[in-house]
């Protein structure tokens, strides 16, 4: 029997209904800039419920349109929220799915990943968000591809660096870094440590990025470390916070998106 990963979010973070999320994806990317360059080699995205995050997400995804046939595997990193453990968690499912469709999973790349850290734990799958939110953007984007999707819990940027190179492939292959900024603070503290993030990021400074900057601190500074040997760069594309987007400004949470080429 073919084993699946069910929506955990669907209906909460984004609609659960196919024609109703299909809409909103693609109002929130006919709202976001359009961009010429070269195709983005890695995107940092933020993974919050799409009324918040969503329009942030969207100017990362819609870098991809010029190039949406280029990528045909996706390799996916975010941290883990519900379950505290030890290294990278890969999944044992052949699909993931989501109101869209469904997503297979690159099991041949999984299967010969033996990298110290590296652990098959489902259940470190089954309810976490910060993977999950991403597949609806890149199914109404690029259609059909192949995912490597690994949660990151508690473990050192370079063991996440040494999986990225381990994973890095060619043109087909796009890196995704699930994290959210500051939590919490009121609208003008959360601009400031956003922006102080933001710079950490453009200056490839793995280390100068913690957990109270960004949940997804480890993926983003095991991307960073990844990309900097390899002499890429970073580009800001949108920084905003929920006080933008959704909700009051007395507790907010930051966003940004950034692409490295």
């Amino acid at each position: 029997m073919t084993q699946v990963r069910e929506p955990a979010v669907a209906g909460y973070f984004y609609p659960a209904d196919r024609s109703e999320l299909s809409t909103m994806i693609n109002e929130m990317l006919d709202e976001a800039p359009v961009r010429t360059g070269p195709a983005p080699k890695a995107l940092i995205v933020p993974h919050a419920g799409y009324v918040y995050s969503g329009p942030v997400a969207a100017t990362a995804y819609s870098s991809l349109y010029p190039y949406r046939d280029q990528y045909t595997r996706v390799l996916m990193l975010g941290p883990g929220h519900r379950i505290a453990f030890q290294g990278l968690a890969s999944s044992g499912a052949e699909l993931f799915r989501t109101p869209l469709g469904d997503v297979p999973l690159d099991r041949e790349s999984i299967a010969a990943l033996e990298l110290p850290g590296v652990k098959l734990i489902d259940a470190m799958h089954q309810f976490e968000h910060s993977l999950e939110v991403h597949l609806p953007f890149l199914q109404f984007v690029i259609g059909s591809f192949s995912l490597l999707p690994l949660v990151v819990g508690d473990t050192a940027p370079e063991t996440v660096a040494r999986v990225i190179d381990a994973l890095w492939g060619g043109p087909e292959t796009l890196i995704i870094v699930s994290s959210d900024l500051s939590h919490y603070l009121n609208y003008d503290e959360a601009r400031a440590r956003d922006l102080e993030t933001c710079k950490a990021i453009e200056s490839m400074d793995a280390h100068g990025i913690d957990h109270g900057d960004a949940c997804g601190a480890t993926p983003l500074g095991g991307l960073l470390i990844a990309a900097k040997i390899r002499g890429m760069h970073v580009t800001k594309l949108d920084l905003r916070n929920s006080g933008d987007t959704a909700g009051g400004k007395g507790q907010v949470v930051g966003y940004g998106s950034w692409m490295l080429l």
